[in-house]
């Protein structure tokens, strides 16, 4: 019963290593893919909103575009301990294995360097012989035959093991070295991120300082392009209502769902099946402003609220349809830049800050197709494309809808 329990213990502790193991690999993966993401995510950063060095930026968006390169790399640091921390935790599990590795190798040796000693002792076949002759009977004989046989196996199964164990070892220290070199490369690489960083950060508070000197609040700024922001997605809403209330002028005027005709119902359906699939409507570009309400990245009490995702990408860039489709209106706001909003259905995707439109109202479009040209500001260089989804008129995140994004 005692044998059985320490033969389950001994199972459970080589089940449990092991499944240790796997988590480690499997969190290392993870974090080894977090890690190349938000790399280069810091490179596309730095080619879409700081190549045009020449170009003079205003303060405020020189900030603004700091902080989100900022947050990027805090973010980086803090992946690199997580991938750090990991990497000293399979160190000390491997430096445990070759330990008890060597110990059992240590054992295996001593133990055939005895059967070694014992078998020379006994080695010449007049020992064997007389060992079998001096049997008092054939089945003492036979008996004693089998465990000649059986020590000469022993004896080599012992040799296997020696070899496979000091095989073991070598292979666990080559895997121990990796993954000290990985580690070292992932500290020093953490070392270099932040001496970036504060150098960054240091640049920020010149420009925040430089900002208060010139008497310019960042808070009413933000405020100010906030509420330019606020009235364009007043109209879309009110775009949005009167198209539905058009689908309803038959049945029921005062919906707020559109009626949908067979063929619209069909259309509804395939891009709900396309959720998570969809195309960019950019080819080239990184997410520089999530969806919904959250805190602006340099002043942390002013609150941003967002109808879409904000995307930073390259001059001139083509403006695709996200899917089949109607151009539903072609919003020109006074002081801002024309809004395309595309009907799928029950949904609408709106793309704002266009260069230049290539449609018109109620031109069908293909998924993938240029639509228009993305705004580049003229002082910054910086292009940008607000693209947004609604359901209805209800605005959803199109993290959810766009592949990948």
């Amino acid at each position: 019963m005692i044998f059985i329990r320490l033969i389950l213990i001994v199972f459970l502790s080589s089940f449990i290593t092991t499944l240790n193991a796997q988590n480690y690999l499997e969190k290392q993966k993870q974090l080894e893919f977090q890690r190349q993401k938000l790399q280069d995510e810091i490179r596309q950063i730095n080619s879409l909103l700081f190549q045009n060095i020449k170009k003079e930026k205003s303060l405020i968006s020189q900030t603004e575009d700091l902080g989100l390169k900022i947050s990027v790399r805090m973010k980086l640091i803090e992946t690199n301990n997580k991938q750090a921390n990991i990497l000293q935790n399979q160190i000390n599990l491997n430096e445990r294995e070759i330990s008890n590795l060597s110990d059992e190798l240590k054992r295996l040796k001593n133990d055939y360097a005895k059967m070694i000693q014992n078998s020379y002792q006994s080695k010449s076949s007049k020992s064997r012989l007389m060992f079998l002759f001096s049997s008092e009977n054939f089945l003492q004989a036979y008996k004693r035959l089998q465990y000649l046989q059986q020590y000469s196996e022993y004896r080599i199964n012992q040799g296997k093991k020696i070899v496979e164990k000091a095989k073991t070892i070598e292979e666990t220290n080559d895997i121990l070295t990796n993954q000290r070199n990985k580690k070292k490369e992932i500290v020093n690489d953490n070392k270099q991120i932040k001496e970036v960083l504060e150098k960054e950060q240091r640049f920020q508070e010149d420009i925040i300082l430089s900002l208060k000197r010139k008497g310019i609040s960042l808070a009413s700024e933000i405020k100010k392009k906030q509420k330019r922001s606020a009235a364009i997605d007043l109209e879309i809403d009110r775009l949005i209502k009167e198209a539905i209330a058009e689908s309803n002028k038959n049945k029921d005027p005062l919906s707020n769902e559109f009626n949908l005709t067979p063929e619209l119902k069909t259309l509804s359906k395939n891009f709900i099946l396309n959720k998570g699939k969809l195309p960019w409507p950019v080819e080239k570009g990184i997410v520089i402003q999530d969806f919904g309400k959250q805190p602006h990245p340099i002043i942390k009490t002013a609150i941003i609220k967002s109808n879409g995702v904000t995307i930073a990408t390259v001059k001139d860039a083509s403006i695709r349809a996200v899917f089949n489709g109607e151009v539903m209106s072609i919003l020109s706001f006074k002081g801002s830049n024309p809004t395309i909003l595309i009907r799928h259905g029950n949904y609408i995707s709106t793309y704002k800050n266009i260069g230049k439109v290539f449609v018109k109202k109620g031109d069908k479009i293909l998924s993938k197709q240029v639509i228009g040209e993305a705004f580049t500001h003229p002082n910054s260089g910086k292009t940008t494309l607000q693209f947004g989804i609604f359901e209805g008129i209800r605005p959803i995140n199109p993290k959810t809808w766009i592949y990948k994004m």
